[in-house]
């Protein structure tokens, strides 16, 4: 009985913890990060109006408004990054590295960084 009743603890353990490892998958207008499959993306991050960062993703999708491109977590909140090499390093993950970065106009007065990433 002890014998069985250990296997059904550690089957409900793995069971838990493959239905938590999806609770919040990062998506990008509701395509998981781990479903993009292009060659190239380009991420340009925002401050938040606090200390983190929003990161918006485009890797060619259509997308209608700019927040579409927001990288979310399945509840559709913003996930927030440290900076944006965090948000990097968090794509590294899915397959991706840095392949290029430089600077585009944003507004007249200011710019933004633009990092282009390639698959691995």
């Amino acid at each position: 009985m002890k014998f069985i009743m250990k296997k059904f603890m550690a089957l409900a353990t793995v069971v838990a913890c493959f239905a938590l490892s999806d609770a919040k998958a990062q998506n990008v207008n509701g395509v998981r990060l781990s479903d993009i499959r292009a060659d190239y993306m380009e991420v340009k991050c925002f401050y938040d109006g606090g200390d983190k960062y929003i990161s918006r993703l485009d890797y060619g999708q259509v997308i209608k408004r700019g927040k579409d491109s927001n990288i979310r977590d399945d509840d559709g909140k913003d996930l927030l990054f440290n900076s944006p090499i965090d948000c990097i390093n968090k794509l590294k993950n899915y397959g991706y590295e840095l392949f290029q970065t430089y600077s585009k106009q944003n507004g007249k007065d200011d710019s933004i960084a633009v990092y282009v990433l390639k698959r691995k």
